[in-house]
């Protein structure tokens, strides 16, 4: 990740915050982490488990991410900030993915997400000359491959909340089948996400306007992670 610049500052960021995970005392099992992290995680307060006292760079990011959307989000507990903070950090995972494919192709973190991907996109539908295709359009625009995915997480994310039946929420999805990510969706824990909203967030069905007005802000913007390095990252 050394070519990624954004790495360096986003983990300067949790640095000077104080920014804690949550380490074992003795190695932890993955399955037993991730059950940690999904069901337990905290929109108030860092609550990352790790497997073990190592911390892998991508995971340094997504905190970094969560964190930042949690200082600059004016009512960061509502449903539609905690959609736009996660389709932030989820979304830079494609970002980071179309950034190794051409400058480290054998990096462990392609290992572990393209057949995660791979495997959604197949479940969709998606056939392997449709998937390479895909890939190969996140490494030539990964910025735009970040911003397309996180529009799609954070519309799918604030639609989802609101619907009230299984028929409502089928037609929702279906609502997004155009979209060039759709066969990811379920890549994602959007149901973690809906669930949790439903769960914790005051007036989860209720819009807010902070969290609309951040994710108009970065729809708006030319390049939306240059947006978030200036605003979030650089000097106000």
């Amino acid at each position: 990740f050394r070519h990624v610049g954004l790495y360096d500052r986003l983990k300067q960021a949790l640095r000077n915050d104080g920014y804690r995970f949550r380490a074992p005392q003795s190695p932890l099992p993955w399955d037993r982490a991730l059950f940690l992290n999904l069901t337990f995680w905290s929109a108030r307060e860092p609550s990352d488990v790790l497997t073990s006292r190592s911390i892998p760079a991508d995971v340094v990011m997504h905190a970094a991410w969560h964190h930042l959307a949690r200082k600059n989000v004016a009512s960061p507990a509502s449903a539609d900030a905690l959609f736009f903070g996660e389709a932030i950090a989820s979304a830079f995972d494609v970002y980071l993915v179309g950034r190794l494919l051409g400058h480290a192709p054998d990096a462990q973190f392609l290992e572990s997400q393209v057949p995660a991907m791979a495997e959604a996109a197949e479940a969709a539908g998606v056939d392997e000359a449709g998937f390479e295709a895909m890939l190969d359009s996140i490494a030539k625009d990964p910025e735009r491959a970040f911003e397309d995915l996180r529009q799609l997480l954070f519309d799918a994310g604030t639609a989802l909340v609101g619907a009230g039946s299984v028929d409502e929420a089928l037609e929702t999805l279906g609502a997004f089948a155009g979209h060039r990510f759709a066969s990811l969706l379920h890549h994602y824990e959007l149901s973690n996400w809906v669930l949790y909203a439903r769960a914790y967030a005051p007036n989860a069905l209720t819009p807010d306007a902070g969290g609309r007005a951040l994710d108009a802000e970065l729809r708006g913007a030319k390049v939306a992670l240059d947006w978030l390095d200036t605003h979030w990252l650089g000097d106000k």
